[in-house]
C-alpha cells in the first residue's frame, strides 16, 4: 500500500490539495449564497441562472487557492515561465468556471431538488448541486493542468 501511495503521489497531493480548495470554494459559496441575494435581490435567479455571483465569487477563491497549492505541493515547475504558467493556469480555471456554471444549473435546475440530511448536517439544493459540479469539473482540470501547464 505504501509503495502504491508512493508511486501515486502527485494524485493523492492533487486530491489533498484539490480538496482543500473545494473547501475553500463550498465555504465561500455558502457565505455569498447566504449574503449576496440580501443586497442583489435577482442573485438567486438572474434570468434563469441561479447564484451567478455567488458562484463566480466562490470558484475564483477556489482557483486561486488551488494554483497556490499546486505550484507548493502538487506540480513541478514546466518549462513555462512563471507569467506564462499562471496565464495558461487562469486560462484553463476560466473555463473550468463555465463549465462549473453550466453543471451546477443543469444539477439544481434537473436533478437536486430536495435536502440532503447527513444527520450532522443538512445539504440544500444549492450546496449539493455545487459540490457535484466541483467533482465533475476537477476530472478535467487535472488532466488538462498536469499535460499542458506543468508537463508532466
Amino acid at each position: 500500500m505504501r509503495e502504491l501511495l508512493l508511486r501515486h503521489r502527485q494524485i493523492l497531493f492533487f486530491i489533498i490539495a484539490g480538496g482543500l480548495s473545494a473547501i475553500v470554494e463550498i465555504g465561500s459559496f455558502k457565505f455569498f449564497s447566504t449574503f449576496l441575494p440580501q443586497i442583489f435581490t435577482t442573485e438567486q435567479n438572474f434570468h434563469g441562472i441561479h447564484y451567478p455571483m455567488s458562484n463566480i465569487f466562490s470558484t475564483s477563491c477556489g482557483i486561486l487557492s488551488n494554483y497556490f497549492l499546486s505550484i507548493w505541493f502538487v506540480f513541478e515547475r514546466g518549462k513555462h515561465s512563471k507569467r506564462r504558467e499562471f496565464a495558461y493556469f487562469m486560462g484553463v480555471s476560466f473555463i473550468s468556471t463555465l463549465l462549473s456554471l453550466f453543471f451546477f444549473q443543469i444539477f439544481y435546475s434537473f436533478i437536486f431538488k430536495d435536502n440532503i440530511d447527513l444527520i450532522f448536517y443538512t445539504l440544500s439544493p444549492e450546496m449539493t448541486s455545487k459540490i457535484a459540479a466541483i467533482l465533475l469539473v476537477s476530472i478535467l482540470n487535472y488532466s488538462v493542468k498536469k499535460k499542458v501547464i506543468f508537463n508532466g
